[in-house]
């Protein structure tokens, strides 16, 4: 071989290596992005469930499912039971679903489901152990409860390569009829100041996992977060979370940042038979986390025959 071919075919070899190195560098980079979507209140129950037996549940997730199956994992807020059991406590509005119905969420793309919230107790504290142990059966992790209070305020922990991100749940409202048994099956009812407590301690042993806290509190149909929310969801940030999810008043509230880090102070429903016009639309929270960073995606839908319909709009406040 000449010394002018055996130039060009080192270049090549140089040239090739190179790409490769670019290719494989980009492909880990993405194998390190981690994409969660959170929804608001899913209740499948009333009208919802008239809903189901006419069309059937699968129709209930027919917008979002492409959107779901996209992303790594998917958080929903289930504000209902799912239990055969009818044992209602004594409270003003009570919900239940089917445990049959749960398959369908998880082909839908759902992985999670928030149960730190007012309405997972409908139907006392076997309907909480029901439900937790029927979405385990099903392959759906719960967040927010657990054996006990302690295990309950416990943070759930998806992750993806070295990319990590620890999920707190805690329902911030009044229960009604429930009591507090911190060593019995519990939702976590952690307040916002304890809450920093568990996040300074966590981060301090976690320093490269990234926090997200979601909250059930605020106002009913309020569209504005109160005041006494802005400094609870300064302060989360302040011990270490990275973002804030809300949700329970049924309407979509405003998206602020607070160090660069984005607050969701209520996503609204999901799937929920509400007849308040303000109800009728809501909010997808999608974010992609790295190692470094968290980019922050609001997807906007209407809500018809109580389930989403995406606009196909991203929309920035």
């Amino acid at each position: 071989m000449t010394r002018k071919l055996m130039k060009e075919f080192l270049t090549v070899r140089v040239v090739s290596a190179l790409f490769l190195a670019i290719i494989f560098c980009s492909c880990s980079k993405n194998n390190d992005e981690l994409t969660i979507c959170f929804t608001g209140d899913l209740m499948l129950d009333k009208g919802v469930r008239q809903q189901i037996e006419i069309e059937g549940i699968d129709a209930l997730f027919e917008s979002v499912a492409p959107l779901f199956r996209s992303c790594d994992a998917v958080v929903v807020n289930l504000e209902c039971p799912v239990t055969e059991r009818n044992m209602p406590i004594n409270k003003r509005f009570i919900f239940r679903a089917e445990p049959q119905w749960l398959p369908a969420l998880k082909k839908a793309g759902i992985t999670h489901a928030a149960l730190a919230n007012n309405h997972t107790n409908d139907h006392a504290r076997q309907g909480l152990v029901d439900t937790y142990n029927h979405l385990k059966n099903n392959d759906l992790i719960p967040t927010g409860a657990g054996k006990n209070a302690d295990a309950a305020a416990k943070p759930v922990i998806i992750e993806k390569g070295k990319t990590k991100v620890a999920i707190f749940n805690s329902v911030l409202i009044p229960l009604e009829n429930w009591m507090y048994l911190p060593d019995n099956f519990s939702i976590c009812q952690l307040s916002a100041s304890e809450l920093c407590e568990n996040i300074k301690i966590f981060s301090e042993e976690n320093k490269k996992c990234k926090i997200v806290v979601v909250l059930h509190w605020g106002v009913e149909y309020s569209e504005k977060p109160t005041p006494d929310q802005r400094q609870q969801a300064y302060k989360l940030i302040e011990a270490g979370a990275d973002a804030i999810i809300g949700h329970h008043p049924h309407v979509p509230q405003i998206l602020e940042y607070y160090q660069n880090k984005p607050i969701f102070y209520s996503l609204g429903n999901f799937i929920f038979d509400n007849k308040h016009p303000a109800a009728q639309k809501g909010i997808l929270a999608k974010l992609t986390f790295s190692q470094t960073d968290i980019k922050t995606q609001t997807l906007h839908f209407e809500i018809k025959k109580f389930k989403p319909i995406m606009q196909n709009v991203d929309y920035k406040y």
